[in-house]
């Protein structure tokens, strides 16, 4: 009998894409952009940096998330 991922618990499919995602951000440097997504890229940092506006704390927009709940 075959296991498909849609069989697990939902808790242990989240757990399974954080491992997931894990290991990419592990391995940043394999990620070959393109020109586009570099163009694309810069042109959002020099944005932010125009903007000023950091945005807010994470543990502030955890919390408004945790109060919606």
């Amino acid at each position: 009998m075959s296991m498909s991922v849609y069989d697990l618990p939902i808790d242990e499919r989240i757990r399974l894409v954080e491992d997931l995602w894990d290991s990419i951000a592990d391995e940043q440097g394999a990620v070959v952009l393109t020109d586009a997504q570099r163009q694309e890229l810069d042109r959002r940092i020099d944005a932010l940096e125009l903007d000023g506006e950091m945005g807010h704390p994470a543990a502030d927009v955890i919390a408004a998330i945790r109060q919606k709940l």
